[in-house]
């Protein structure tokens, strides 16, 4: 579930980290995906505005894309990228047999 809290986290997230170099991944339905360098330019109440370098084309995503992560951001820190919001740990589940 995603808090009031979580949102606003990382909107002060991504406000300190603009004009840095990010990687966006994401989904394009039919298991295809894509990943794509682009800059952080913008952010507002709402949404953040990334700038694509390959076709300098600008994209606009919501917090809430990042924390269900229908897209993944990766940002630069001057040595190696790292996730904006860090990986789910896995849930095992327990299997149960189901008698009928």
């Amino acid at each position: 579930m995603i808090c009031k809290t979580d949102i606003s986290n990382l909107k002060t997230d991504i406000s300190d980290k603009i004009g840095q170099k990010i990687i966006v991944k994401g989904s394009l339905g039919r298991s295809r995906t894509f990943e794509k360098e682009a800059t952080l330019e913008k952010a507002y109440p709402n949404i953040f505005v990334v700038r694509y370098e390959e076709n300098n084309r600008n994209v606009t995503y919501s917090y809430t894309d990042v924390l269900t992560r229908t897209v993944e951001v990766d940002v630069f820190d001057g040595e190696a990228y790292s996730p904006l919001v860090p990986p789910q740990p896995e849930i095992k589940r327990k299997k149960y047999d189901i008698m009928v």
